[in-house]
């Protein structure tokens, strides 16, 4: 059930991180939901290391979205470059 929590957390995190970025990114479902994910992670990982998160624990909602967008900004960013 938890896995199912972290797909359903990155579909809906990628999916308004999408949102709030428009433009066009190649991916359907599958990337955005990966993109979520990588957000969430990315958000408790720095959240951890400023002290807002305690080891194991979780990011909000919010901070992976906001972490979702800046994934989002590197895949484009390293996807310009080719």
């Amino acid at each position: 059930m938890e896995l199912l929590g972290w797909i359903m957390t990155g579909l809906l995190a990628g999916a308004l991180a999408r949102l709030v970025m428009p433009g066009r990114d190649p991916g359907g479902c599958v990337v955005t939901i990966l993109l979520g994910i990588a957000g969430a992670l990315l958000a408790a990982y720095v959240g951890q290391l400023l002290g807002f998160y305690l080891p194991g624990q979780r990011a909000s909602f919010l901070a992976a979205v906001l972490g979702a967008m800046a994934v989002l900004i590197l895949y484009r960013w390293f996807g310009a470059r080719h």
